[in-house]
């Protein structure tokens, strides 16, 4: 994965955030919205591309374009930034192998041991009941 050329082919787009704060709020777009065309991006190998799909199904859209948005910041200059990292964050995550997990034989003393244990407790329980005068 290429950082400098994922970052190349984002498209932003400044949007007036919502929600309260004023008069300062209709006139500034500070907030920022990231797209990300998936098949169109040359910076992901095919097989990237479908690991993304498959980790990020339930964030892309129907084009396969990945939105993001931040309004968290009155600067547009950080919401950039913030919804970069977070981009980022999101891709890698997505591109992680996870290890197959291997079963492990369970040892034949941890078994022996676990039914020694078993039949010690029955033998216990055994001598807690009354004798039986037959």
């Amino acid at each position: 994965m290429e950082t400098q050329k994922i970052i190349s082919e984002l498209q932003y787009k400044a949007v007036r955030s919502s929600g309260a704060g004023g008069q300062n709020v209709n006139k500034v777009s500070s907030k920022v919205v990231l797209t990300f065309d998936l098949n169109a991006s040359n910076a992901l190998t095919e097989e990237e591309k479908e690991r993304i799909k498959l980790k990020l199904a339930s964030r892309l859209t129907s084009e396969d374009i990945l939105i993001l948005n931040c309004d968290e910041d009155r600067s547009q200059l950080k919401n950039k930034s913030i919804v970069t990292k977070r981009f980022l964050e999101l891709i890698k995550n997505a591109l992680v192998i996870q290890k197959i997990r291997k079963a492990t034989k369970i040892p034949k003393s941890v078994i022996r041991k676990r039914i020694k244990d078993k039949k010690n407790v029955s033998e216990i329980k055994q001598n807690r009941r009354k004798p039986n005068h037959d």
